[in-house]
């Protein structure tokens, strides 16, 4: 179990960049990653509540957080079908952002404020292609919330369970000198994933997503946290 008040192997007083994952962790969708996959399986000719279908799903749901392009490719074999998967699978999560089926998690706003009103660059990071990201960031009100967004793309095309996006922040900001002073957040397994591999300070697994504590702590979650809400004041117990 990992220790929920501190991280003695961290520097102290240096946690200036936090890197965060969106749905599931800033942003609560309600499961519009699982209605936009039926959608798009559908439009390949898997049939809602077949066999496949569900096999499929349960793939989808194990692989949250990972980029949707990479988990289409596992689905569909060849590129031509995995990118008319993703394609689909995008226009459908465009439409039921652009319904007003998302919303913030209950205090994420919040942290990220407080983080930045402390010193901190905050990193908001997706698994998503970038025009959905926008889309989000948009609904919300957040375009200009934070220093820098990320999807895949930006990081060479890896998305979670890689490290590029982090390392992409990491590069880019320039706000600390070295990943043991990164903090990462998500609430999936390949959120911890690509967190440890990428050597950040703190990895936090979040329960407002997609996966349980058990998932989190076994893929590397150094913290594990109800809400991103509580994320503040994890990095001041680190820190003190």
């Amino acid at each position: 179990m990992p220790d929920t008040d501190t991280d003695t192997d961290t520097d102290t007083d240096t946690l200036k960049l936090i890197v965060l994952d969106m749905a599931g962790t800033t942003v609560a969708d309600g499961g519009l990653v699982e209605q936009a996959f039926s959608a798009a399986a559908e439009r390949l000719g898997v049939t809602p509540g077949s066999a496949d279908h569900a096999d499929q799903l349960a793939y989808v749901r194990a692989t949250m957080g990972e980029s949707k392009i990479s988990v289409f490719r596992h689905l569909f074999g060849d590129e031509d079908r995995a990118r008319r998967a993703n394609t689909a699978f995008e226009e459908a999560y465009f439409e039921l952002v652009a319904a007003g089926r998302i919303a913030p998690v209950p205090g994420a706003r919040e942290a990220i404020e407080t983080l930045q009103d402390a010193g901190r660059t905050v990193v908001l990071t997706t698994g998503f292609a970038r025009t959905t990201q926008d889309a989000i960031l948009d609904a919300l009100g957040w375009r200009d919330l934070v220093a820098l967004t990320l999807c895949p793309a930006d990081a060479g095309g890896r998305g979670r369970p890689y490290p590029d996006m982090i390392l992409a922040a990491f590069l880019r900001t320039g706000a600390v000198d070295g990943v043991r002073r990164v903090v990462v957040a998500g609430d999936t397994s390949y959120d911890m994933l690509s967190g440890v591999r990428s050597g950040a300070g703190i990895v936090a697994g979040v329960l407002t997503g997609a996966h349980d504590e058990e998932q989190l702590t076994g893929h590397g979650a150094t913290h594990v946290i109800a809400s991103v809400a509580e994320l503040p004041d994890l990095i001041a117990r680190a820190e003190a």
